[in-house]
Order: structure tokens, then C-alpha cells, then sequence
């Protein structure tokens, strides 16, 4: 199945497996699930949240520090 990811101004399609969730396609992407928040189809998500054909994933870098 194909999802759109989005991260910053970058916008790519990939090919996941059925049955993925955001948490493989993080690890698939190689971005630490630590260090982002995710929204699916414009909704903040979980990271175990399935992946469906056609969604639209914005992965949102999070800046903390002190």
C-alpha cells in the first residue's frame, strides 16, 4: 500500500506492508520516534496507530532543550 509522508517541506510517496504501523514506518525512515510528534490524515496520532492505503503522514520534528 502507498502513504504520503511529510517532513518539513519534503513530500515523498512510499510502499509499506499491510498491517504497519507508524512506529515501523518512523523506523523505516530512520527518525527516532522520541524526537517527533505525528499527525494522520491532519490528526495527532500514537505511533501504533495503523497505516491504511492512501494516508497522508506529517511527521513534526519536536525542538526541546533548555
Amino acid at each position: 500500500m502507498e502513504v504520503t509522508v511529510i517532513i518539513g517541506e519534503d513530500e515523498k510517496k512510499l510502499d509499506v506492508d499491510e498491517g504497519k504501523t507508524v512506529r515501523n514506518l518512523l523506523q523505516m525512515i530512520e527518525i527516532p520516534v522520541e524526537t517527533v510528534v505525528v499527525k494522520k490524515n491532519k490528526a495527532i496520532i500514537i505511533e501504533e496507530e495503523p497505516l491504511e492505503d492512501g494516508d497522508i503522514i506529517e511527521v513534526i520534528r519536536v525542538i526541546y532543550g533548555g
